[in-house]
């Protein structure tokens, strides 16, 4: 199963302990293997793992709101975009841009009882959906759809249902 592919950016405040961009690569196989519109290699996402400041003013200047967020998706396809890239052999498509906010992501962690490498590939995956045109902001019906495929994706990882049901390993 191929992913799309991922082109990283890591602000030392994340550290190096961790092994982020095999962190990220895992999340965009499993992305893949639930929503198989982003299973293409010519398909290219910016993963940015940042710190809260600069998500803070990203998501002041681009969304009106005034605080950093866990992760910010900026698609540059549309979902038909996207389906059709799916299908096309040629020269790789801008995907988009996810830009993950370390403070953020590590409070909710802790908060959650996991680890930050366990919740930094959720938001990952989260955020590739998001790229992929799935929103779960747009209604109840949507926001179950996306967080099943996120249940799924992180289930072929092995970590637990971020929403609290049980982990399916059966993908």
């Amino acid at each position: 199963m191929t992913a799309p592919t991922l082109e990283l950016d890591v602000d030392p405040v994340w550290g190096q302990e961790s092994d982020w961009e095999a962190l990220a690569n895992r999340a965009a196989a499993a992305a893949a293997r639930v929503a198989p519109e982003l299973a293409h290699p010519s398909l290219l996402v910016s993963v940015v793992f940042a710190d809260d400041d600069e998500v803070h003013g990203l998501n002041r200047q681009w969304r009106a709101k005034d605080k950093p967020t866990n992760v910010l998706s900026f698609p540059m396809l549309s979902r038909d975009e996207v389906l059709h890239a799916a299908g096309d052999e040629g020269a790789p498509g801008m995907l988009g841009d996810l830009i993950l906010a370390h403070g953020v992501c590590a409070r909710e962690a802790t908060e959650k009882g996991i680890a930050v490498e366990d919740h930094a590939v959720h938001l990952v995956v989260h955020g590739l959906l998001h790229l992929a045109g799935y929103d779960h902001e747009t209604g109840d019906a949507e926001a179950e759809a996306m967080e099943a495929l996120e249940t799924k994706a992180l289930a072929l990882l092995g970590l637990p249902d971020p929403y609290g049901g049980s982990v399916d390993k059966q993908g």
